[in-house]
């Protein structure tokens, strides 16, 4: 059975930083992109961060490049979302996802398994 946990959420004041972490279990973590994504209040899902199975390749939504760095460590099955210059804006609940296939995707129809979410939440 697939698990993921996230950790690392929380308060924040506006350009500070935060550090995600979503542990998995139940699956060869190292076969399958991971990938990051975010519902604020009253709004959709939306895609954050995507890595591929290895790591080497990484997509980023518009709103985040340059500030979110995501990462994975296979030997820990877990990845990383670095989010810095945090903005009000970034307040959400933020959730990690097992990718269904190898490459990177920030197309969410293409994840199969996700967390329960953290909280992030940015004061200005």
């Amino acid at each position: 059975q697939v698990q993921l946990v996230e950790s690392g959420g929380g308060l924040v004041q506006a350009g500070g930083s935060l550090r995600l972490s979503c542990t998995a279990s139940g699956h060869t973590f190292s076969n399958y992109a991971m990938g990051w994504f975010r519902r604020a209040p009253g709004k959709e899902r939306e895609s954050v961060a995507s890595i591929s199975y290895s790591g080497d390749r990484t997509d980023y939504a518009d709103f985040v490049k340059g500030r979110f760095t995501i990462s994975r460590d296979n030997a820990k099955s877990t990845v990383y979302l670095q989010m810095n210059s945090l903005k009000p804006e970034d307040t959400a609940v933020y959730y990690c996802a097992k990718g269904k296939l190898y490459a990177r995707t920030l197309n969410q129809n293409n994840y199969d398994y996700w967390g329960q979410g953290t909280q992030v939440t940015v004061s200005s």
